[in-house]
């Protein structure tokens, strides 16, 4: 029997998703067909059962769709705006989310799925362009037993952990977690790498020292040697990775958690937007406390 597929959104993730979810099909009847409004972000997706394209209603009829999107706004409008896709897709198919989006809305978008008769799956992946490329991708999903299981199958050739958390909107809420976590070891990287320099410290062995030592993590890893280079253009910009923030702020609000380490990492992000960083990735939060110091956390070699 054929199987239809689509991937709507071909941003940094979605255009190696794209590659590995046809790469791997399992017969020749199988179609993936993939679309992006910006037909630059085509490029490159040229491959056995594949088909490119600017126009979102090639995905009616798809036995199951993959978003990979900015926003929750922009997974609504996919799916309920012009066109109305969600209702366009074969009946019983599954939508598969795997854009970052807040956790109510995640709920909101999957009854509004689930009137149509459709399934819905929050699946937000963890991993950055890497672990796209490489179909290595960390999968956080939500949504019914039987729907999760029946996809699994297609998130096992862009991952290697497939994790079932629990009813729909549990895997934004995972991802949401996870996102902050890592907001907040950047937070502390960037206020505490300038005071070690401004005391006297090399910031080449304590860059060496802070990627080695007990307080390693990946986001020392990854942004602690691009400081030292002053390249903040390597990640995903500020301004759009904000909005873990709000829906961290948000959940907190809600349930009345108090999160004091988390309010306090978000002034230190909202400090670098304010002073206009938001186009840089989230190493330039180191930039307002150099600033404020009067030092810069840079190779001497």
């Amino acid at each position: 029997m054929a199987a239809r597929f689509a991937l709507l959104g071909l941003g940094a993730m979605g255009h190696p998703i794209a590659r590995n979810l046809a790469a791997k099909r399992d017969s020749d009847a199988e179609t993936l067909v993939a679309i992006d409004c910006d037909p630059r972000r085509l490029a490159g997706l040229d491959a056995p059962g594949l088909v490119a394209t600017t126009d979102p209603g090639q995905a009616a009829g798809a036995d199951v769709l993959f978003l990979c999107l900015p926003d929750g706004d922009a997974v609504e409008a996919a799916l309920f705006g012009t066109g109305a896709l969600a209702e366009r897709l074969a009946p019983g198919a599954v939508v598969v989310d795997l854009s970052t989006i807040a956790h109510a809305k995640a709920l909101a978008i999957g009854r509004a799925v689930a009137a149509t008769g459709r399934a819905f799956v929050d699946a937000p992946v963890s991993g950055a362009p890497a672990g796209a490329e490489a179909g290595t991708l960390t999968v956080m999903c939500g949504g019914e037993a039987g729907a999760v299981a029946r996809v699994r199958p297609l998130l096992a050739r862009i991952g290697t952990t497939i994790l079932a958390m629990g009813p729909a909107g549990a895997g934004q809420l995972t991802k949401t977690i996870n996102n902050v976590l890592y907001d907040i070891n950047i937070a502390a990287l960037a206020e505490v790498l300038p005071m070690a320099v401004a005391l006297g410290l090399d910031p080449d062995q304590v860059a060496q020292v802070v990627t080695t030592g007990t307080s390693r993590s990946y986001a020392a890893q990854f942004f602690v040697p691009r400081i030292l280079q002053g390249r903040f253009d390597e990640g995903y910009p500020m301004g759009a990775a904000y909005k873990d923030l709000v829906a961290a702020a948000a959940i907190a609000a809600e349930n009345g958690f108090p999160m004091p380490v988390t309010a306090a990492a978000t002034v230190t992000y909202q400090t670098a937007l304010r002073q206009g960083h938001g186009d840089r990735d989230k190493g330039a939060m180191v930039l307002p406390f150099e600033a404020l110091l009067g030092v810069r956390v840079r190779s001497r070699s």
